[in-house]
């Protein structure tokens, strides 16, 4: 391709911008958010909050960005191996899983390694402005028109058109605009409330990179046994540190309210809570729903157009999945430039193959928030017996190492749900639990 535009520069815009650099002379980023020198951005407060980069994440990360982890960890992120690793489940450590790392760092910092890695690509512009439209021709998209300050607009042309502006992007509002169905949307509502606090951090926890803490089937998934929260050593000499609740019971602001909340978690967390000074405010953020865009489910869709990161689906952000499905959806872009299709028709292929691993992640978010009383569905065919099965996994995965293993493999998007269903690994869970 001679260009491409990228709607967006954020995680997802930059990994797009990244895979499509290999393979058009120019590629442009348009980015309408001052990001700053701190990484924050005015307008994305989520970015501010604790965010995980699941195993497969981190995997597509060195892959499209090779020795990022190594300059990140020069930089003050930290690298959790074994045991630097913890998961509890109802208050009990999970057993270990040989071979588990996890990268301690914000998204902040992480995302400007990813702007410094991709605005140094010679074929690439990062470009401060707003796109206002989309320019269509003859059944495609052609390009963008932009807007920047007290400057005239701009329209920009191009063979392939990426969106990447999040959960708000217009683009559905402007293709119907222009005579274009809107993409189907699947919803459910999760009412979820999140909050983040930065503290000192010192030795208090040894050589804890991450420690995560989720309600399971012994409190029937309400926070009674322990609060759900998460932690983990950043950048700056600090501990990152988010608490989770639903309905009644999302985190505010107040920040002995979150103190409180923080003692009432697993030690990890309280030892943090005890022993550690908060550095500024509680960042508070409220995730009313889930939802996916099924492109594939249209009967027409312009050519030159791609769409990634939450623009195409956002699921329950306490499931670590947002920032692996940006990096994938990038991924199944690069798989589907290298087919060598005509950019200028409609990208079915890519949506076919992005929509696989869309649903993998909704099915695995989903079904968990369903055990929430609050959340009413829609429930998918057979659900009481999968909720059954799958709650009996989830106490195996807490005893055994080998269960444990393939557990966190499909939770951390390195392999299918369906690989909790081979009977192997079902028979070896059910003797877990008949031996105890």
């Amino acid at each position: 391709m001679k260009r491409a535009i990228v709607m967006g520069g954020s995680y997802a815009g930059l990994f797009a911008a990244r895979v499509l650099s290999d393979y058009a002379e120019d590629v442009v980023v348009i980015e309408p958010d001052d990001i700053g020198d701190d990484g924050l951005g005015r307008r994305t407060p989520q970015r501010q909050q604790l965010h995980a980069l699941l195993a497969m994440g981190h995997t597509q990360l060195e892959r499209w960005f090779p020795g990022i982890t190594g300059e990140m960890v020069k930089g003050g992120a930290r690298l959790g191996e074994g045991d630097d690793v913890q998961f509890y489940l109802d208050g009990r450590l999970k057993a270990p899983v040989a071979g588990a790392r996890m990268l301690g760092a914000t998204r902040p910092f992480l995302e400007q390694r990813l702007r410094g890695r991709v605005a140094a690509l010679e074929n690439v512009r990062l470009i401060p402005a707003r796109v206002t439209g989309l320019v269509l021709r003859q059944g495609r998209v052609a390009g963008v028109s932009t807007a920047a300050g007290s400057k005239a607009s701009e329209t920009f042309e191009a063979e392939l058109t990426v969106d990447a502006m999040g959960r708000t992007s217009p683009l559905e509002d402007w293709l119907v605009h222009h005579g274009w169905d809107q993409a189907p949307v699947d919803r459910m509502r999760i009412d979820l409330g999140y909050a983040t606090a930065a503290f000192h951090r010192g030795d208090e926890l040894g050589s804890t990179v991450i420690a995560h803490s989720s309600p399971g089937p012994a409190g029937d998934y309400q926070p009674t046994l322990t609060e759900p929260g998460a932690l983990a050593a950043v950048e700056g000499e600090r501990w990152s540190v988010v608490l989770a609740g639903y309905a009644e019971h999302r985190p505010g602001p107040e920040r002995e309210e979150f103190l409180r909340r923080m003692r009432r978690c697993v030690d990890p967390i309280r030892t943090v809570a005890d022993s550690c000074t908060m550095i500024g405010d509680v960042k508070t953020y409220r995730f009313v729903e889930s939802r996916r865009r099924v492109h594939s489910r249209l009967s027409r869709f312009p050519g030159g157009l791609i769409v990634v990161g939450d623009a195409l689906a956002s699921v329950n952000p306490v499931y670590g999945q947002g920032l692996t499905l940006a990096a994938l959806a990038a991924n199944a872009l690069g798989a589907h430039l290298r087919t060598a299709p005509t950019v200028e028709d409609p990208a079915w292929a890519y949506f076919r193959l992005v929509e696989t691993v869309v649903d993998a992640a909704w099915q695995l978010s989903t079904a968990a928030d369903l055990a929430q009383p609050h959340v009413t569905g829609p429930y998918p065919r057979g659900y009481r017996v999968q909720k059954w099965v799958a709650d009996r996994l989830t106490e195996a995965s807490v005893r055994d190492a080998a269960v444990n293993a393939r557990y966190m493999g499909v939770v951390n998007m390195e392999l299918p749900p369906k690989a909790l269903t081979e009977p192997r690994f079902l028979a070896r869970a059910a003797r877990v639990l008949l031996s105890n």
